[in-house]
């Protein structure tokens, strides 16, 4: 008689990369919480290293090795077969993360992963939605950098306006700010270059949705704007971000209090009611930010030639050959330094404009009168916020399990919102602020 392999609580895919090895020192200052962890990949030997890197100067723990590769099916079947929560963390994940989706979905086994590959996203949710409520499958994407920051900061900015005040337009502003000059990991690179190349087919093939009923007119797009109270200049930044907002509210929109298939206690099914009832819709962008206006014309001369370039195969082998070059030294395939990560943070800012009771946004050509300014400031984005947002997910994941949804494929808004993350983030050197509240003069 065959024995079953053993059940673990979480498993981290893919750790021996760039941010996967990042999300393992992590996850190990938590093994004390009560929950089994092991870690997969293709090469044994590299985990068994990484491992060692992970834990010093300590002893490395006796987690459990598992080979399993994305271009195996049958490996990655058996390691969801052992897995509750798998953790994905190999990228690209337009060209590696849908057989582990897949796989994740057939066998039941919850799934957290790191992208911000918008093509990828929309494809897991319109090809595993279905199959996922039924497997009791819970699948979230973007559970990093991009994009648990712009989704609980537009959260926590929505809710502050107040009784009658209701937002039109809120744009994030996204600061980077080191001591050195960082850069950027070649996997992020890779990932925008390839989103030119998939543009078409994602507009082709892209999910319906219902959109929310925001007052007022909407807002006129600026490619390049200036705001002063927060004293950035900013250009557009076509992100995952703003995408994934549109889908949190657009599942609201159909079901407006945030219940996509929950099975919980009447208690948390009206504390989940209460906070959904204090979100605001609104118009959503992001910019990217500067204090210098010459940085602004940089970021959008690295984005003109990525467009141009990305949109032929030729183009893209020299984006991908030689991306130093290409991004004035923005990105190489080495990543930045450990002294490099250590001194960058982010601030992104939420500058949200309204108006301060729901007539005055029905009535015709009236400008909006109200002002809110949020924050969320943290640490280097891709290799430490990274690594806190997936790892504190994946903890509310394993404690909370009986109050989110049953299964499906959800944004990290719907499914994390209601929940404790945004303490969790605080208490792990991500701050919530409020800057300011202000009428706006006519």
């Amino acid at each position: 008689m065959a024995v079953s392999a053993p059940k673990y609580d979480v498993v981290i895919l893919g750790a021996t990369g760039f941010t996967g090895k990042q999300v393992l020192k992590e996850a190990l200052k938590f093994l004390n919480s009560s929950f089994s962890l092991a870690i997969a990949g293709r090469d044994p030997s590299k985990l068994a290293q990484t491992l060692n890197w992970a834990a010093g100067p300590n002893p490395p723990p006796r987690l459990p090795i598992i080979a399993a590769d994305t271009a195996d099916p049958s490996s990655l079947r058996a390691l969801c077969r052992q897995s509750l929560l798998l953790l994905n963390c190999v990228g690209p994940f337009r060209r590696h993360g849908a057989p582990v989706v897949a796989a994740c979905v057939a066998a039941g086994c919850d799934y957290l992963d790191i992208t911000g590959e918008s093509e990828f996203m929309e494809r897991v949710e319109r090809e595993h939605h279905a199959e996922a409520v039924k497997n009791g499958s819970l699948v979230v994407s973007a559970c990093g950098f991009d994009s648990v920051p712009a989704e609980m900061g537009f959260l926590f900015h929505s809710r502050q306006w107040v009784g009658p005040a209701r937002p039109n337009r809120v744009e994030a502003f996204l600061s980077l700010e080191s001591d050195k000059r960082i850069v950027g990991n070649f996997g992020t690179f890779e990932s925008a270059v390839m989103a030119v190349k998939d543009l078409k087919e994602m507009e082709r093939s892209r999910v319906s949705r219902v959109k929310p009923k925001i007052p007022g007119p909407p807002p006129k797009g600026e490619i390049i704007e200036h705001q002063k109270k927060i004293g950035l200049w900013g250009v557009t930044l076509p992100s995952a971000d703003a995408t994934l907002v549109g889908r949190t509210l657009s599942t609201l929109n159909e079901s407006p209090h945030g219940l996509p298939g929950l099975n919980e206690s009447d208690e948390m099914v009206e504390k989940r009611k209460a906070f959904w009832a204090s979100v605001k819709p609104a118009h959503f962008g992001v910019k990217l930010g500067s204090k210098s206006l010459v940085h602004m014309f940089g970021f959008i001369l690295i984005g003109i030639i990525i467009g141009l370039l990305g949109r032929i195969s030729f183009g893209r082998w020299l984006l991908l050959k030689y991306p130093s070059i290409f991004t004035f030294g923005g990105f190489s395939k080495t990543g930045p330094s450990e002294e490099e990560i250590a001194s960058a943070s982010f601030k992104m800012w939420f500058v949200g404009h309204g108006f301060s009771n729901d007539s005055l946004a029905t009535q015709a050509n009236t400008k909006p009168d109200m002002e809110i300014i949020t924050r969320v400031i943290g640490p280097e984005m891709g290799y430490v916020t990274t690594p806190i947002i997936l790892v504190q997910c994946a903890l509310i994941l394993h404690s909370q399990r009986n109050n989110l949804p049953k299964g499906g494929v959800y944004t990290p808004g719907i499914v994390f919102g209601p929940t404790d993350l945004q303490e969790r983030l605080q208490q792990n050197g991500i701050s919530f602020d409020v800057i300011s509240k202000s009428s706006l003069s006519t």
